[in-house]
């Protein structure tokens, strides 16, 4: 029997080995940080369970254990989990010595590579956009689920085939892209480009290639027209794409694309070989705010014709759709201030967006672990739009100085959530603000596992203060 290693014990990691187990590889699953963090997260009791079920199933897992390659005993196959670093000297020395070295993201296409995928990638905007392609495609009626960084592993959906799947809507990153060299869509969405993840790819060049294999392995390509960096490349480097372009027509960077005029996203014509541009849907059926999802739904629209959806169900499942977790998800009001969720926004170019989806004045909360990248647009936004601003986390000093060195200095330093959320309130009262926004523009890593959970903290902890401190100003009102 032919052995694999996988190497993560998350979810995508799990989800690699059961579907390597149902093919008959013998599996070991490995995660050396794990072991060092189960005090710390108090979680081993999940994690021994875990283990004991995967066990159960002839899976080998080994908790604080790093895969040496030494000796003749090697296995035939080595599956990393996202987040682990594809340089990392193990991997390298795999790759030299000959043994297939994959992601979780290109095991999954080996098993539904029949099965026609949308792509979709960015360093905005994909996880808005992939919800709503899925959302769209379910709603003509395909069984189209969404995978990847988003809902289910994509192994999960591999190992959950049937009934037979019509479309996979994948969301990759940067980090599953790298890793998954055949992977190839039947439609490729590319929503933004802007600085991200630089501590792992170095240099811009590097992350926009990573991405950029996706998009050309893609038969069909679908382009955010309105995006600075892809814009500038246009037609040169990406002359087969499908544009979009929220700033109407004139602004289409080829003669084929979807655009929005008069408040419709609109069809070129000779898309579909009608006699004149088609109207497809109204923007008011969105629910979500800001001119970035009016990108997201063009993008998502695109997917959607290319792929024969009708009009109709374009438009019912776009009134429908009530956003994702996460961004700019509405919590709730407390005497009159909203409370929003954008825990997504783990950079300053998606916080610079968050800061200008909402009204002001803001109270915002910030920071986390830093990332690279270019804050001063970030800043000039909190300098419009916020009243005052808490920080948080590893990042708070930096950001502290940075903020003081642009000249604001009306923030200050609450080092955790569950503090922020009573000061915030209180702030809120006093300088009549409209929103508390968390927007972090920082990766989470310093205090919680991943976004969701630092979102899935804050609403908690919002709709414990609002309840403590009085439900008759409280009360959802849905997603904005």
């Amino acid at each position: 029997m032919s052995e694999a290693h996988v190497i993560g014990l998350g979810k995508s990691g799990i989800a690699a080995a059961r579907l390597l187990r149902k093919e008959g590889w013998e599996v070991i699953l490995s995660d050396a940080a794990r072991a060092e963090s189960l005090a710390a997260r108090n979680t081993s009791e999940n994690f021994l369970k875990q283990q004991q079920l995967l066990s159960a199933e002839k899976i080998q897992v080994k908790l604080g254990h790093s895969l040496e390659l030494c000796g003749s005993d090697l296995p035939q196959l080595i599956v990393a989990s996202p987040g682990v670093p594809w340089n990392v000297p193990v991997l390298l020395k795999a790759r030299e010595l000959g043994i297939e070295t994959i992601g979780e993201m290109e095991l999954a296409w080996r098993y539904l590579q029949s099965i026609p995928w949308v792509g979709i990638t960015g360093t905005n905007g994909k996880t808005t956009t992939t919800a709503l392609v899925a959302a769209i495609f379910q709603t003509a009626g395909f069984n189209a689920p969404a995978c990847g960084n988003i809902g289910y592993a994509a192994c999960e959906v591999a190992l959950q085939s049937h009934p037979k799947l019509d479309w996979v809507i994948a969301e990759l990153s940067s980090y599953q892209i790298e890793s998954s060299n055949t992977l190839s869509p039947r439609i490729g969405i590319w929503t933004t480009f802007t600085p991200d993840h630089l501590s792992r790819h170095k240099t811009l060049d590097n992350y926009y290639n990573i991405k950029a294999q996706l998009l050309h392995r893609s038969r069909l390509q679908v382009m955010n027209g309105d995006d600075p960096y892809l814009s500038q490349l246009g037609l040169s480097h990406w002359g087969n794409a499908y544009w979009t372009s929220v700033k109407g027509k004139d602004n289409l960077i080829s003669d084929k694309g979807f655009y929005i005029a008069d408040g419709w996203v609109m069809e070129t014509a000779n898309i579909a070989s009608l006699p004149e541009d088609e109207r497809i849907v109204s923007i008011s059926a969105l629910r979500m705010v800001g001119e970035h999802n009016q990108q997201n739904l063009l993008m998502s629209v695109a997917a959607a014709r290319l792929a024969g959806i009708d009009k109709e169900a374009i438009s019912r499942a776009v009134a429908e759709f009530p956003g994702v977790p996460h961004r700019l998800e509405h919590i709730c009001q407390w005497h009159g201030i909203d409370f929003i969720n954008d825990s997504k926004a783990t950079n300053y170019d998606a916080a610079e967006v968050g800061l200008a989806s909402v009204d002001s004045p803001v109270i915002l909360i910030a920071g986390g672990e830093e990332k690279d990248g270019d804050r001063h647009s970030w800043i000039a936004k909190i300098k419009a739009k916020a009243a005052t601003v808490l920080l948080i986390g590893n990042a708070a000093p930096n950001f502290a100085q940075y903020l003081q060195a642009a000249g604001y200095s009306n923030y200050e330093i609450v080092e955790t959530l569950d503090k922020a959320i009573p000061r915030s309130a209180e702030l809120g009262k006093q300088y009549s603000a409209s929103v508390v926004l968390l927007s972090p523009a920082c990766a989470s890593f310093d205090q919680y596992p991943n976004f969701e959970v630092r979102g899935d903290r804050f609403r908690q902890l919002c709709l414990e203060w609002a309840k403590e401190a009085g439900e008759q100003g409280a009360g959802s009102k849905g997603k904005k």
